[in-house]
C-alpha cells in the first residue's frame, strides 16, 4: 500500500514516530523490538515505520528473517534546509540591529568622536 507523501513536518508531528527516531539514535533495531516498546498494534507500529520510511526519515535492511530500522539522513535534510532559511534571516535582523546600535552607541558617546 503506498503512503501518500507527507511533509517532513506532518511525519515528525507524531509523537510516536518521534519516540521511534529517538530510539534509532542508540541503534538499528527490528520492527518488533521497536513495536514492543509502544502500546499499540504491531501493525500500527508498523504503519508508522512506512511513514518515516517513505519520508527518508528510516531505510529498513532484510537481516535473515528480520527486518531492521536504521536512522537515515534523507527526511533530516529538509528540515535542516528549512531551519537554516530561518537561521540566515534571523542572524540577517541581528546584524542589521548590531549596526543601528553601534552607530547610535557612536553618535551617544561624545569622546568617540
Amino acid at each position: 500500500m503506498a503512503t501518500p507523501n507527507l511533509d517532513v513536518f506532518q511525519v515528525i508531528a507524531d509523537p510516536s514516530r518521534r519516540q521511534i527516531l529517538q530510539m534509532l539514535t542508540k541503534d538499528s533495531y527490528n520492527i518488533n523490538y521497536i513495536a514492543e516498546n509502544f502500546e499499540m498494534s504491531r501493525p500500527a507500529v508498523s504503519k508508522h515505520i512506512s511513514i518515516l520510511q517513505s519520508a527518508g526519515f528510516i531505510t529498513i535492511s532484510d537481516q535473515g528473517r528480520e527486518r531492521y530500522c536504521s536512522l537515515s539522513q534523507d527526511g533530516f535534510i529538509e528540515l535542516r534546509n528549512w531551519i537554516d532559511y530561518f537561521d540566515a534571516f534571523w542572524r540577517s535582523k541581528l546584524k542589521t540591529l548590531e549596526s543601528v546600535m553601534n552607530k547610535k552607541s557612536k553618535n551617544s558617546n561624545p569622546s568617540k568622536k
